[in-house]
């Protein structure tokens, strides 16, 4: 008899045992956080990050692009095909670029234009505007930089200047190595 007795309590053991284990394996799947994502860009085709379509704005600057690429936070973006961008001056719009290829950080509102790049002074009367490659927009300093070899265009002439840096702040642009001659008014 305490051969059977032993018997159904080690059953008795061996079924608790079991059920306790698949109660285990139930209840460790519950309140379990989602999958993160995977650590990829996040790609803007179509879409828009605020505004309408295809537009970044800030109170520094606007954006309209093609395409547009960005860091999983959403910090640092890169947008092919800008068009229609505005940076301001205390608010109002000053000048609008248009530019192949900008890296820009969301956080700084910094940004770097590269590729064929044109600027045309808004609200000027002799439209002056320039073309280079290389612009880079330092939202802190309020400064707009020209580091290539950029062409300004007045009228019908065109001027060859080295470098070029438009300080919003203090409302001052200093021209590097000029040359050829135009008549500016």
């Amino acid at each position: 008899m305490i051969g059977k007795r032993w018997r159904l309590a080690l059953i008795i053991a061996g079924s608790a045992l079991v059920v306790y284990v698949i109660i285990g394996v139930i209840l460790a799947g519950i309140n379990q956080p989602p999958i993160p994502a995977q650590n990829g860009p996040i790609i803007l085709r179509g879409g828009n990050v605020r505004g309408g379509s295809h537009t970044i704005s800030t109170h520094a600057w606007t954006l309209s692009y093609d395409r547009g690429e960005f860091s999983n936070d959403g910090t640092i973006g890169t947008l092919d095909g800008v068009h229609d961008g505005v940076i301001y001056k205390k608010g109002k719009p000053y000048v609008e670029i248009d530019a192949r290829h900008v890296a820009l950080n969301t956080e700084t509102l910094d940004f770097t234009a590269v590729g064929k790049v044109h600027i045309q002074m808004l609200h000027d009367p002799f439209q002056r505007s320039f073309d280079t490659d290389y612009v880079t927009w330092t939202n802190d300093a309020k400064l707009l930089d020209m580091i290539h070899t950029s062409y300004l265009h007045v009228g019908g002439e065109t001027l060859k200047i080295s470098t070029i840096s438009v300080d919003f702040t203090k409302n001052e642009v200093h021209l590097g190595r000029i040359d050829g001659s135009v008549r500016i008014p």
